[in-house]
């Protein structure tokens, strides 16, 4: 309840819990939300600006741009997950195995991360497309690879200040397994600083799938998408702006709002500034 009443006194993290709590909302609610499906055509209502009829206008084939926006969500919001679901998951693994038995294991381990580091994240992300192929699943996957590094950097970092505690130092003594050590006592420890790198992590998962999907390589057509959707409209910025803009703004808030809440979490959950 403590963390729960500290959150809530931050302004950044309500406001981006708000941001994500809509996010979510309107990705369950979508079949209710959209006025038509994400994929139904009127030829005749091509290119119509934001009226009543349509409140985002439509694109060039006659669909309504709010009801790709609102499926969209659910593309985007399951991209940032499961992408950083991944990363956590490798990303975990890696540093605490790393950070925990050091020596020769980890200069190896971590001299893997230091090479993926050293891509751009997005490079790092296209060269693993490249060699998945295009494809919704694909890119999650390429993203969450993406994301393993930093995870791994800091859970090592954390669990290597962890193993020399006099606890630690105790359980060890006592005769418990490595495992068991890890599983009990380490991964506890380092809950606070992955909830708050999770939570920027899907922002930026979301961020660098739009890129590739704005590249063609993220879900492909049907599939509303909203890089593809900001693709698709940047030729026709004067003509019809509203074709790129309105899912440019929702990439926008979506990722605000993970930022935001995750500096809240990171103010609340970090004591040295609650002093």
């Amino acid at each position: 309840m403590g963390f729960a009443r500290r959150l809530l006194r931050s302004k950044q993290a309500v406001i981006g819990g708000g941001l994500v709590l809509a996010l979510v909302v309107v990705a369950l609610l979508a079949p209710v939300l959209a006025p038509e499906g994400y994929d139904a055509q009127d030829m005749s209502k091509s290119l119509l600006p934001p009226g009543p009829g349509h409140p985002f206008g439509t694109d060039m084939f006659g669909r309504s741009l709010l009801s790709r926006i609102i499926w969209g969500s659910r593309v985007s919001l399951q991209i940032g997950v499961l992408a950083m679901t991944i990363s956590l998951t490798v990303g975990a693994t890696l540093g605490l195995i790393s950070g925990y038995y050091g020596g020769t294991l980890d200069r190896i381990l971590m001299g893997f991360m230091d090479v993926l580091l050293a891509f751009p994240g997005i490079l790092l992300a296209l060269a693993v497309v490249a060699t998945l192929g295009p494809g919704l699943y694909n890119v999650m996957v390429a993203v969450g690879i993406q994301g393993v590094p930093q995870f791994a950097r800091l859970i090592r970092g954390a669990t290597l200040s962890l193993r020399e505690k006099e606890f630690i130092e105790a359980v060890r003594a006592a005769g418990a397994r490595d495992l068991r050590i890890m599983r009990r006592h380490v991964v506890p420890n380092v809950v606070a600083p992955v909830l708050i790198m999770a939570s920027l992590d899907i922002g930026s998962a979301i961020l660098s799938a739009a890129g590739l999907s704005f590249l063609g390589l993220g879900a492909q057509p049907p599939l509303p998408d909203w890089g593809a959707m900001i693709s698709q409209g940047r030729h026709l910025l004067r003509s019809a702006w509203w074709v790129g803009v309105f899912p440019g703004l929702a990439i926008l808030l979506t990722v605000l709002g993970f930022n935001l809440l995750g500096d809240g979490m990171r103010d609340v959950l970090d004591p040295r500034l609650r002093l």
